[in-house]
């Protein structure tokens, strides 16, 4: 998840223009308190007629989603600012940004192959260079007064050009443990929001000093109350009230599909549904894993299957236990709507992210953990019978989890974000 990870090239330039783990967040926390405050309080930032903001964010929607919504913040705060996200052509980004209603501007970049001293990367210097000059043009014509950074494909590019050209730098992690973009931007920006107080001491030292706990971002619609009757009515509208004292299982493969966890699901859902008359299985295979799931799984009244989760709020609303990869968005996600979960982290992620998400997930919320290799339809079974089968567990499950969370991180980010601009500009007065 790095945002150094993954990149591409296009070789010419734009034209130019003239001109602790048991740490609870309750609110920000910046372990930064100098004289001139730099992070002024909520009170003190200034609505701005001409606020200019560029995020730097792709790759996946763990990086997306959450600038988006401190983008969202930041016009609700200040209506006529003017935001601009960087991304690459023909991503997840350039079809999200637009989507929720942002500027989207192509820009592209390097791509970091793994292991690092793989051949491939013998020509990343010539290609982050290149991203670097075409990103900082871009920046140039748009002239933002802040830059924000929240992983993906060119964060790493798009955060030094901005450093170049004098634009103040922030960046917001999401995961438990940094990836290599975020670990190097450290050094240049400004503040490191970050997600978890634990994650502090995996920056340098003199990175860590910049941090400020706030959680993660969540999207505006978690933060409505939907009842869990309005949702299941939603999801298995022909049940009537017979979903209302029932469980419900919502099982999440990824945008694309986690065939492991299809495929432990596949060979146990049909005899969970048997055995269980008040179990409901809300099933999202992936885009690309739908096809074959659909031809494969029987029919079932109380089972949904589905491609792609367009209504998340609905489907967490909805569920009683989430069976999950440990991406860090989800992760935030279980934790903000407080719901008990079993974390089977992918182990392709960069820097093993996402074991070390779903480790912390423990930790806080006391999520259960499968690796993939300890991953079958077994095993998987007797953990969804222990946390299903035993109320009090699940209380106690749903509670830590909505005691870690702070779903008013985008609100308070957007505040940090707002009083750094006001204070950059009265020190050029």
């Amino acid at each position: 998840m790095a945002a150094f990870s993954h990149l591409s090239f296009t070789p010419s330039l734009p034209p130019t223009k003239l001109g602790t783990l048991n740490f609870k967040v309750t609110s920000c926390l910046s372990l930064k308190q100098s004289n001139d405050q730099t992070l002024a309080s909520q009170n003190d930032a200034v609505l701005f007629d001409s606020l200019r903001v560029v995020f730097a964010a792709g790759g996946t929607g763990g990086h997306i989603y959450p600038a988006v919504a401190i983008a969202d913040e930041l016009k609700t705060t200040n209506p006529n600012a003017q935001i601009l996200f960087f991304g690459i052509p023909k991503s997840m980004e350039s079809k999200a940004i637009p989507n929720a209603g942002h500027d989207f501007a192509a820009v592209p970049a390097a791509k970091l192959h793994r292991p690092v001293l793989s051949p491939r990367n013998v020509f990343l210097p010539y290609h982050l260079i290149k991203s670097i000059i075409w990103s900082y043009y871009k920046l140039r014509e748009f002239d933002p007064h802040i830059v924000i950074g929240t992983g993906g494909y060119v964060s790493f590019p798009v955060g030094i050009a901005a450093v170049l050209r004098g634009v103040k730098l922030v960046i917001q992690e999401q995961n438990a443990v940094p990836g290599i973009a975020n670990w190097l931007l450290s050094f240049l920006a400004e503040v490191v929001f970050v997600a978890f107080n634990s994650t502090i001491d995996c920056f340098p030292s003199a990175s860590g000093k910049k941090c400020v706990v706030c959680g993660n971002p969540v999207r505006l619609s978690l933060r409505k109350n939907v009842s869990k009757e309005t949702a299941r009515g939603r999801f298995f509208p022909k049940c009537g009230k017979e979903v209302e004292d029932v469980k419900v299982l919502l099982v999440l493969g990824g945008s694309l599909g986690a065939n492991a966890i299809n495929i432990a699901l596949l060979n146990l859902y049909y005899q969970m549904l048997l055995e269980k008359e008040d179990l409901f299985i809300i099933w999202q295979t992936g885009v690309e894993a739908y096809n074959e799931m659909e031809s494969l799984v029987k029919n079932h009244p109380r089972l949904l299957l589905k491609p792609f989760m367009h209504k998340m709020d609905l489907a967490y609303a909805a569920a009683d236990l989430v069976v999950s990869r440990a991406g860090a968005m989800t992760c935030y996600e279980i934790l903000a709507t407080g719901k008990p979960s079993i974390l089977i982290p992918s182990p392709d992620a960069d820097e093993g992210h996402q074991f070390k998400n779903a480790s912390l997930m423990a930790d806080l919320a006391g999520a259960r953990v499968i690796t993939e290799d300890e991953l079958d339809s077994t095993t998987l079974g007797n953990a969804i019978e222990e946390i299903v089968g035993d109320e009090s567990k699940m209380a106690d499950m749903s509670e830590r989890a909505l005691k870690a969370a702070n779903v008013n991180a985008s609100e308070e980010i957007a505040h940090h974000v707002l009083s750094l601009v006001s204070l950059s500009r009265a020190k050029k007065k």
